[in-house]
């Protein structure tokens, strides 16, 4: 009889243990896809943020593409290299936000650019205060964010 009580309070033990087991497996996987989740929605919009702000310079930012009118299709970021002027356009394209590094004026075709991330969509708006970039990421959730350049002129359309 002592053995048949050991042998039942093992058995319980172990069965606690298992659904013990069993439910912070759930509750881990459940926290990695929220965060993965979360973690895909924002970072087009962080990437694009960073490169912004890097690229905040008087007369360095513009826009084109898109309607022409308020929403844009590519963020263009001009430097300067050795007295050469070279841009850094930033874009979606066939499922990637891509961005492309070329001489200003430089003839390009999209598929040209490095995939940076891939996403859903990308298009940028400027009011002549704000730039708002809308980004979609690969499962279709969209952010919204509205960056404030700081070099005094803002942006070129």
């Amino acid at each position: 009889m002592d053995a048949l009580f050991v042998l039942l309070s093992f058995g319980v033990f172990a069965v606690c243990v298992l659904l013990v087991l069993l439910t912070g497996a759930e509750t881990y996987r459940a926290q990695t896809d929220r965060d993965q989740k979360s973690w895909e929605w924002r970072t087009g919009a962080q990437y694009v943020a960073a490169k912004l702000r890097h690229g905040d310079e008087a007369g360095a930012v513009s826009f084109s593409g898109g309607d022409g009118t308020k929403w844009y299709n590519t963020l263009n970021l001009k430097e300067t290299y050795d007295g050469e002027e070279y841009v850094t356009a930033i874009y979606y394209y066939d499922g990637y936000i891509r961005e492309l590094f070329t001489v200003e004026g430089g003839v390009y075709a999209p598929e040209d650019g490095e995939p940076v991330l891939e996403a859903g969509g990308l298009r940028f708006s400027w009011d002549g205060k704000l730039v708002e970039v809308l980004c979609t990421d690969a499962g279709g959730e969209t952010s919204r964010s509205f960056l404030s350049l700081r070099s005094g002129e803002g942006a070129d359309a």
